[in-house]
């Protein structure tokens, strides 16, 4: 009996020990979040703004300072069509990206007339290193950030195009950028959390939490100055690229910027 007894606890506790190794492999198996910025450093990322070489931080234009990356112009004279942006240092498919931001303080000297409160997260991007000197935005995909001016609706969340199109609601795109489908505006300087999901060829924005737009089958356009040079017949699909946030001559703060790569 004794010799039974010892059996059935070896047994027992085998079982137990698969088990427990099988629900730590089910669960590294599951998509993790990841941040991309360590709150404390531009470390892992490369800016590149309009009439510079990459890598050059005009007037300290991306900082960091108490765990906040910001966007700033306080050092520029005038923002004279200086438009950049920061991008990661990695090339992302298929995964579902979580930022944080607020838009603060007052818009550029020398700004676009639209600058005000507009800024994006820009994704599937070409390589900034493939950029020329005086390009003012690369070839990507944008979810554009709006911010309100305290009275009137100005929706976030808008897919912009450059160089690619799109299909929404079984459509192309017939302009540059093309409004969410669910309309939010957020006044003031308060945090809002954006979110996009490219999965498998169809892409989703989300405002805190709630989805506002869907589209798929983004492909380069063959008939555009800069996305003609990324066309290929054969098989054309947009399905990769860098992340990267603009900087469009508005303030703005970024405290969480977060990948769940599937």
């Amino acid at each position: 009996m004794k010799g039974i007894n010892l059996f059935l606890l070896s047994a027992l506790l085998f079982a137990i020990s698969c088990n427990s190794k099988k629900a730590i492999t089910e669960s590294n198996d599951q998509p993790q979040w990841v941040s991309l910025f360590n709150g404390e450093n531009l470390n892992d990322w490369t800016m590149k703004i309009a009439g510079y070489p990459i890598g050059e931080n005009v007037g300290n234009t991306f900082r960091v300072e108490d765990g906040i990356l910001s966007i700033r112009y306080d050092q520029y004279d005038s923002f004279n069509n200086r438009f950049g942006a920061l991008y990661y240092d990695k090339v992302f498919s298929n995964y579902r990206l979580k930022v944080e931001y607020r838009f603060v303080g007052e818009t550029a000297v020398g700004a676009p007339e639209w600058g005000f409160r507009d800024s994006g997260i820009q994704y599937h991007c070409q390589d900034p290193r493939s950029m020329g000197l005086d390009q003012n935005f690369p070839v990507c995909l944008e979810y554009n950030l709006h911010g309100g001016n305290g009275t009137d609706d100005r929706p976030v969340g808008e897919i912009c195009a450059n160089g690619i199109d799109v299909d929404i609601n079984g459509a192309k795109n017939t302009s540059y950028c093309t409004p969410a489908t669910v309309s939010r505006t957020f006044h003031g300087d308060q945090w809002v959390t954006a979110e996009i999901e490219c999965k498998n060829g169809v892409f989703k924005h989300f405002v805190n939490g709630e989805e506002i737009l869907e589209y798929t089958n983004a492909r380069f356009n063959p008939e555009h100055e800069l996305g003609k040079l990324f066309y290929n017949e054969t098989n054309n699909a947009v399905t990769k690229g860098y992340i990267s946030l603009q900087s469009n001559s508005h303030p703005i703060d970024f405290r969480k910027i977060e990948i769940m790569e599937f």
